[in-house]
């Protein structure tokens, strides 16, 4: 398996989609448009489209593998 783009190992990417499948299985919205219906499929469109990022240790102290891009209230 090549290396993702943004990953420094294999082995991260597939925590990320883990995660972010884990999520959407537990009823979170996809962030992407797509035909799939999978949450582990859904979770790697996402990773790929660049809509979910993670941080690590060394970047921040404690702060979620997975996070949701804000989203503002239209219309107001």
């Amino acid at each position: 398996m090549k290396l993702k783009d943004g990953f420094d190992s294999n082995y991260r990417y597939i925590l990320v989609a883990a995660r972010r499948a884990r999520q959407l299985s537990g009823g979170a919205p996809p962030l992407v448009d797509t035909n799939a219906r999978k949450p582990s499929k859904i979770a790697q469109q996402e990773i790929d489209a660049g809509k979910v990022w993670f941080t690590t240790a060394s970047t921040a102290k404690q702060s979620p593998a997975v996070q949701e891009p804000s989203r503002t209230e239209e219309g107001k």
